[in-house]
């Protein structure tokens, strides 16, 4: 399940996406019942469909090279997703959380495609 897309742009190998996590997003059920948080895990997965969607058609997941996740994202959140496609250096992403103070990251990293 995908987030609500707010506004995308795209140039040559980047794409940058406006982003809003809705709190009845799959996602969140069970992760954690407590405080909900977006798992690591939909995150690569939303990477992986807009970066094979938006720059690399045809592409497919390969690896993760790596993954820093600095700040919990959770339900209601704004994002702005950053992507740049590099076929030699691989796919690689930023989030950041937009609120009224400004923009936090929230995760980064890259992935190879195949």
């Amino acid at each position: 399940m995908l987030p609500v897309e707010l506004a995308v742009q795209q140039q040559g190998g980047e794409a940058e996406l406006l982003l809003r996590v809705d709190a009845d997003l799959f996602w969140f059920q069970g992760h954690f019942p407590e405080q909900p948080l977006l798992p690591g895990v939909a995150q690569l997965d939303w990477v992986i469909h807009y970066g094979t969607t938006l720059l690399a058609p045809g592409r497919q997941f390969a690896s993760v090279e790596n993954i820093k996740f600095q700040q919990p994202i959770l339900p209601g959140a704004t994002l702005k997703l950053k992507l740049n496609w590099q076929p030699e250096k691989g796919l690689s992403f930023q989030y950041q959380r937009v609120t009224d103070a400004g923009l936090f990251p929230a995760s980064s990293g890259k992935i190879r495609l195949c």
